[in-house]
């Protein structure tokens, strides 16, 4: 058992077995932290931490270790995002510096889109590391208080550090060979891609839990209040790993509101997500639809009261 002071509230509440719920937001195009906050505030009581985001889309926003340094100022625990794609090891170990600094304790390390999918496609990317590296930067900083040149670096780094994952329905024989290596590197947690199937969900949380060097790692599944059915399909068919069945889109198809249709989907199918084995929480995600995130969290909140209430009663 890890005896060590958890890092954040997000690594208590995981450590403690309570089912958590992330969101995430994207930095506003824009200098004023004002706008920023506009967007966070309303999560707060609603989520555990707030992902915010490192160029999502491979276009420009305000700067994300900036961003998360103003959340955490302002209260909110925010989950760093740091992508290779856009600095060398030099920049990336100098971000993580700089985040442990301002109070940043929870960081997501992401390898990046490319940039040919952006609104810049002429950016040259860097991905001088990838995503397991930096890990294993952010690992040592924390556990050794040293960069990769064996150079001591003052102060405490005190990282709860999650990496990406793609849940897959997983067939015979599978291993998940890429997790173990991210989690041999040093993450303790995943956000998953977006995963609207709680069947598949169950079945890869299972396979997961069969490898010892993951039986105690956090998995946390990606999951979107979908807008309609025609975004559900763009969705599936653009975001890499994306699962959103045909009897969810059916459904948007069929409602008179396909939008509050959506909410209501993203919360049910977060309530049979908090009761399925292996899955420590939710990650909550709604690409150019953010205004939707702070009714489905109360909501899925209600619903995981009364469920409670239940156990209580029986």
């Amino acid at each position: 058992m890890d005896t060590t002071p958890p890092a954040s509230r997000l690594e208590q509440r995981l450590r403690l077995r309570q089912f958590v719920m992330t969101a995430e937001i994207t930095p506003p195009v824009s200098c004023d932290a004002d706008e920023l906050l506009a967007k966070a505030r309303p999560l707060r009581g609603l989520v555990d931490a707030v992902n915010v985001t490192d160029g999502a889309g491979a276009r420009a926003h305000m700067s994300a270790p900036v961003a998360a340094a103003i959340l955490a100022r302002e209260g909110l625990e925010p989950i760093l995002q740091l992508a290779c794609r856009d600095r060398n090891r030099l920049a990336l170990e100098a971000e993580l510096m700089g985040a442990a600094a301002c109070g940043v304790r929870n960081i997501l390390c992401l390898t990046g889109d490319d940039p040919k999918a952006g609104d810049q496609p002429e950016t040259k990317a860097v991905f001088d590391i990838d995503s397991v590296a930096l890990t294993r930067i952010a690992r040592d900083l924390r556990d050794r208080g040293v960069l990769p040149s064996g150079r001591a670096v003052g102060g405490k780094a005190n990282f709860f550090i999650g990496a990406a994952d793609v849940p897959i329905d997983p067939p015979p024989g599978w291993r998940p060979e890429k997790l173990v290596g991210k989690v041999a590197a040093g993450a303790q947690f995943a956000q998953t891609q977006f995963c609207m199937d709680e069947g598949i969900a169950r079945r890869y949380a299972a396979r997961l839990r069969e490898h010892e060097a993951l039986r105690d790692f956090s998995l946390l599944i990606g999951v979107a209040p979908l807008r309609s059915a025609k975004s559900a399909r763009w969705m599936r068919q653009h975001l890499f790993g994306s699962i959103i069945p045909d009897a969810l889109i059916e459904r948007l198809e069929r409602a008179m509101d396909a939008a509050a249709e959506g909410e209501r989907i993203c919360a049910e199918l977060i309530e049979a997500l908090a009761a399925t084995a292996g899955v420590a929480g939710v990650h909550v995600m709604a690409p150019a639809n953010e205004a939707a995130l702070p009714r489905v969290l109360a909501e899925a909140r209600r619903r995981l009261a009364s469920q409670q209430d239940r156990r209580d009663e029986a």
